[in-house]
Protein backbone atom coordinates (compact mmCIF):
# COMPACT_ATOMS: atom_id res chain seq x y z
CA UNK A 1 0.00 0.00 0.00
CA UNK A 2 0.97 3.45 -0.46
CA UNK A 3 0.05 6.09 1.64
CA UNK A 4 0.36 9.73 1.35
CA UNK A 5 0.05 12.93 3.61
CA UNK A 6 1.22 16.85 4.26
CA UNK A 7 5.15 17.39 4.60
CA UNK A 8 6.68 19.08 7.84
CA UNK A 9 4.64 15.97 10.13
CA UNK A 10 4.41 16.22 13.69
CA UNK A 11 2.03 14.13 15.86
CA UNK A 12 -0.93 12.34 13.48
CA UNK A 13 1.21 12.46 10.41
CA UNK A 14 3.91 10.12 12.20
CA UNK A 15 1.33 7.80 14.68
CA UNK A 16 -0.24 7.29 11.46
CA UNK A 17 2.64 5.98 9.77
CA UNK A 18 3.62 3.77 13.00
CA UNK A 19 0.19 2.57 13.17
CA UNK A 20 -0.34 1.42 9.44
CA UNK A 21 3.27 -0.47 9.80
CA UNK A 22 2.67 -1.93 12.63
CA UNK A 23 -1.44 -3.11 12.14
CA UNK A 24 -1.95 -2.39 8.74
CA UNK A 25 0.57 -3.01 5.90
CA UNK A 26 4.55 -3.89 7.28
CA UNK A 27 5.15 -2.69 3.77
CA UNK A 28 3.78 0.11 3.30
CA UNK A 29 5.00 3.38 1.84
CA UNK A 30 5.12 7.06 2.39
CA UNK A 31 5.06 9.78 0.60
CA UNK A 32 5.00 13.20 2.10
CA UNK A 33 4.36 16.88 0.07
CA UNK A 34 2.89 19.89 0.17
CA UNK A 35 -0.47 20.15 1.64
CA UNK A 36 -1.79 21.49 -1.75
CA UNK A 37 -0.26 18.98 -3.84
CA UNK A 38 -1.87 15.56 -1.54
CA UNK A 39 -4.66 14.89 -3.70
CA UNK A 40 -3.56 15.18 -7.24
CA UNK A 41 -0.28 13.73 -6.01
CA UNK A 42 -2.64 10.66 -4.59
CA UNK A 43 -4.12 9.79 -7.79
CA UNK A 44 -0.23 9.90 -9.77
CA UNK A 45 1.29 7.87 -6.96
CA UNK A 46 -2.34 5.56 -6.60
CA UNK A 47 -1.87 6.49 -2.44
CA UNK A 48 -4.36 6.84 -0.26
CA UNK A 49 -4.28 10.28 1.39
CA UNK A 50 -5.18 10.57 4.89
CA UNK A 51 -4.54 13.69 7.67
CA UNK A 52 -5.56 16.23 5.02
CA UNK A 53 -8.67 17.83 3.90
CA UNK A 54 -11.05 15.96 1.55
CA UNK A 55 -9.49 12.54 2.93
CA UNK A 56 -11.77 9.69 4.15
CA UNK A 57 -8.57 9.26 6.65
CA UNK A 58 -9.07 12.46 8.19
CA UNK A 59 -10.04 13.91 11.67
CA UNK A 60 -13.67 13.70 12.17
CA UNK A 61 -16.32 14.73 15.08
CA UNK A 62 -17.69 11.91 16.84
CA UNK A 63 -19.94 12.53 20.35
CA UNK A 64 -19.33 16.40 19.66
CA UNK A 65 -15.33 15.10 20.45
CA UNK A 66 -12.96 15.75 17.43
CA UNK A 67 -10.38 12.53 16.68
CA UNK A 68 -7.25 12.05 14.87
CA UNK A 69 -6.73 10.61 11.74
CA UNK A 70 -4.95 7.87 13.67
CA UNK A 71 -8.56 7.27 15.24
CA UNK A 72 -9.88 7.21 11.99
CA UNK A 73 -7.62 4.57 11.16
CA UNK A 74 -8.24 2.32 13.45
CA UNK A 75 -11.78 2.61 13.22
CA UNK A 76 -11.70 2.08 8.82
CA UNK A 77 -9.68 -0.92 9.20
CA UNK A 78 -11.18 -2.60 12.39
CA UNK A 79 -8.03 -2.42 14.73
CA UNK A 80 -10.14 -3.59 18.10
CA UNK A 81 -6.67 -4.14 20.33
CA UNK A 82 -7.77 -2.21 23.62
CA UNK A 83 -3.93 -0.79 24.24
CA UNK A 84 -4.29 0.91 20.45
CA UNK A 85 -7.69 2.91 22.20
CA UNK A 86 -5.32 4.31 24.99
CA UNK A 87 -2.37 5.34 22.23
CA UNK A 88 -4.99 6.76 20.39
CA UNK A 89 -6.19 9.21 23.25
CA UNK A 90 -2.78 9.74 23.94
CA UNK A 91 -2.42 11.05 20.13
CA UNK A 92 -6.32 12.66 20.07
CA UNK A 93 -4.74 14.81 23.17
CA UNK A 94 -1.48 15.61 21.59
CA UNK A 95 -2.86 16.77 18.08
CA UNK A 96 -6.81 17.83 18.13
CA UNK A 97 -8.59 20.41 20.28
CA UNK A 98 -10.01 17.83 22.98
CA UNK A 99 -10.68 18.62 25.91
CA UNK A 100 -9.06 16.98 29.21
CA UNK A 101 -6.41 15.66 27.20
CA UNK A 102 -3.91 13.10 29.06
CA UNK A 103 -0.98 14.21 30.48
CA UNK A 104 0.95 12.19 28.44
CA UNK A 105 -0.01 13.87 25.07
CA UNK A 106 1.86 17.07 26.24
CA UNK A 107 4.96 15.12 26.55
CA UNK A 108 4.36 13.40 23.07
CA UNK A 109 3.76 17.17 21.36
CA UNK A 110 6.99 17.94 22.64
CA UNK A 111 8.35 15.26 21.34
CA UNK A 112 6.76 15.65 18.39
CA UNK A 113 7.49 19.30 18.14
CA UNK A 114 11.66 18.13 18.89
CA UNK A 115 11.99 15.37 16.58
CA UNK A 116 10.88 17.71 13.34
CA UNK A 117 13.01 20.29 14.48
CA UNK A 118 16.12 17.87 14.39
CA UNK A 119 14.94 15.42 11.47
CA UNK A 120 16.27 16.51 8.01
CA UNK A 121 12.96 15.25 6.42
CA UNK A 122 9.81 13.85 6.62
CA UNK A 123 11.33 10.03 6.32
CA UNK A 124 14.12 10.69 8.79
CA UNK A 125 11.85 12.27 11.22
CA UNK A 126 9.20 9.18 10.78
CA UNK A 127 12.25 7.20 11.42
CA UNK A 128 13.43 8.60 14.31
CA UNK A 129 9.81 8.96 16.18
CA UNK A 130 8.55 5.20 15.50
CA UNK A 131 10.79 3.71 18.20
CA UNK A 132 8.81 6.58 20.59
CA UNK A 133 5.44 5.07 19.70
CA UNK A 134 6.87 1.60 20.19
CA UNK A 135 7.65 2.61 23.83
CA UNK A 136 4.28 4.43 24.13
CA UNK A 137 2.77 1.25 22.95
CA UNK A 138 4.55 -0.72 25.63
CA UNK A 139 3.40 1.91 28.49
CA UNK A 140 -0.15 1.82 27.68
CA UNK A 141 -0.17 -1.96 27.35
CA UNK A 142 1.73 -2.26 30.56
CA UNK A 143 -1.01 0.20 32.02
CA UNK A 144 -4.00 -1.69 30.70
CA UNK A 145 -2.31 -5.12 32.02
CA UNK A 146 -1.86 -4.00 35.68
CA UNK A 147 -5.44 -2.71 36.19
CA UNK A 148 -4.31 1.25 35.50
CA UNK A 149 -6.47 2.59 32.54
CA UNK A 150 -5.61 6.01 34.00
CA UNK A 151 -4.71 7.15 30.31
Amino acid sequence: MRWITRERAMVDRIACPWLIKNFVDPKAEFFFVSQAEVMSKAEELDAIPFDVAGAELNHYLENGEEHSSFDAIIKKYNLSDPTLSMVARIVRGADTKTTSPPLESYGLKALATGFRIIAKNDHENMMLQFPAYDALYAFCKTNLESGNKRT
